[in-house]
C-alpha cells in the first residue's frame, strides 16, 4: 500500500503540528525514487503559549513559527495544520445515498442544530463522505467535523503573519491516523484481512490514540495524559525549568540516575493510561485487545521506553517512525530528521495531505 501511495503525484505542503510545548514541521517532496523528507524542524515554545490547546500568547507563537520557517530553509509556504481539544467535535452521521457535496452540505446545515451542541455562527463545519454505511441500509457514512471559529481563526492569523499560507485545517487525531495509513509498517493479515494498526501519540498533556485497518480509520480518541508529569519531576530533581528538562530528556543528556529515580513511576503511570485507552478502543470497535501497539511523540524519544512499556504491559510496544520507509534528504538529515522522527507523526500526517485532494 505504501508504494502505491508514494507513486501518486504529490503537491508539496508543509505539515505543521502546533503542540503545547513545541512546533514541529515536515516537508515531503517527490523524487525519481518516490518521496523523501525534504526538510523538518522542531522549535520549543515558551511556557503557557498554549493553554488547553487555546493560543494565549500569539506573539510568542508567531516568533516560534518564524524560527520554524527559517529552520526549514524552503520557499514553500502552503501548509496544513491541525486543531484538537474539547472544542473540536467529530462524529459519523448517516445521510442518503447519491447526494453531491452541495446537497450534503445543505442537508447537514439543516440538521446541524441536532448534531452540534454549539450555535452554527460560532463554528466551522466540514464533512467527508466515507462510503456505504454498515449500520444503516441505503445510507452513507459521513464524517462531520465542527470546531470553534476562534480556535481556527487565531492559528490562521498567526500563520499568515509569518507568510505561511494555510491550505488545510485538520484534526490531530485524524492527522495521526493519516500518518498510519501512509507510513506505518504493513499490518499482518488474518483470514485475508489486515490486522488493525494502533498508535498512541503521547504529547505534553494529551495522548491521542488512533487505529487504522487496511485503508480505513476505525478509531480515534484523545486522553488527558502526557509527559508533563515526568517533566515536572525532572525539573524539580535537577533544578531545571521544564523546557530545559524536556530538551535534556529527549537528547539523553540528563544525569544517569534519573532512570532509577523517575522513570519507573512514569512508566507505570503511562502503562496504566495506555491500558485504559486500549480497553476503550477494544470495547468501541469490537476488535479485541491488540497484540502490539506503537507509540509516538516526545515520550517515544526516551531511550528504550518501548521496552520498558512492553515489560509493564505484557504486549509488544514499538516506536512509530513515520520516516522509516522514506529517503531523507541531506538537508533534513542535518536538521535531525532521524532523531526527531518519533515526534513528527502528526506533522507527517499533515504533510501527507498533499497526496490527495481536499475540500476548499
Amino acid at each position: 500500500m505504501l508504494k502505491q501511495i508514494l507513486k501518486k503525484k504529490q503537491a508539496q505542503i508543509i505539515g505543521i503540528d502546533i503542540g503545547s510545548r513545541a512546533v514541529k514541521a515536515v516537508l515531503l517532496q517527490e523524487t525519481e525514487n518516490g518521496h523523501e523528507v525534504a526538510a523538518c524542524a522542531c522549535e520549543y515554545l515558551p511556557a503557557n503559549v498554549l493553554v488547553d490547546r487555546d493560543v494565549r500568547d500569539a506573539e510568542a507563537l508567531s516568533n516560534t513559527l518564524r524560527k520554524v520557517k527559517l529552520a526549514l530553509k524552503t520557499k514553500q509556504d502552503d501548509i496544513a495544520t491541525a486543531v484538537s481539544g474539547s472544542s473540536v467535535i467529530t462524529k459519523v452521521v448517516y445521510m442518503d445515498k447519491g447526494m453531491n457535496d452541495l446537497e450534503l452540505e445543505t442537508q447537514i446545515e439543516l440538521e446541524a442544530d441536532s448534531l452540534i451542541p454549539y450555535p452554527l455562527d460560532q463554528v466551522y463545519l466540514d464533512f467527508e463522505e466515507l462510503g456505504d454505511s454498515k449500520a444503516a441500509e441505503e445510507k452513507v457514512d459521513v464524517l462531520l467535523t465542527a470546531a470553534h471559529r476562534d480556535l481556527i481563526d487565531t492559528r490562521v492569523t498567526v500563520l499568515q503573519e509569518v507568510q505561511f499560507v494555510p491550505k488545510v485545517i485538520d484534526v490531530e487525531t485524524y492527522a495521526l491516523a493519516n500518518a498510519l495509513l501512509h507510513f506505518a509498517p504493513v499490518a499482518d493479515t488474518e483470514d485475508d484481512q489486515p490486522q488493525p494498526v494502533v498508535c498512541a501519540n503521547i504529547g505534553n498533556n494529551m495522548m491521542t490514540l488512533a487505529a487504522v485497518q487496511g485503508d480505513d480509520v476505525i478509531y480515534c480518541k484523545e486522553h488527558m495524559f502526557g509527559s508533563d508529569v515526568i517533566l515536572q519531576d525532572l525539573a524539580i530533581m535537577n533544578s531545571l525549568d521544564k523546557l530545559e528538562a524536556e530538551r535534556q530528556l529527549i537528547q539523553n543528556e540528563l544525569p544517569a540516575t534519573w532512570r532509577q529515580d523517575s522513570l519507573p513511576q512514569f512508566v507505570a503511570n503511562l502503562a496504566q493510561q495506555l491500558s485504559r485507552a486500549i480497553q476503550m478502543y477494544a470495547s468501541a470497535t469490537g476488535k479485541g485487545t491488540p497484540s502490539s501497539i506503537m507509540i509516538a511523540g516526545g515520550v517515544a524519544c526516551i531511550e528504550a521506553i518501548n521496552e520498558e512499556l512492553s515489560r509493564e504491559m505484557n504486549i509488544q510496544v514499538e516506536i512509530f517512525n513515520p520516516f522509516a520507509h522514506l529517503t531523507i534528504s541531506e538537508q533534513a538529515a542535518k536538521q535531525g530528521a532521524e532523531r526527531l522522527a518519533p515526534q513528527m507523526a502528526i506533522a507527517a500526517g499533515l504533510a501527507s495531505r498533499g497526496f490527495a485532494p481536499w475540500h476548499i
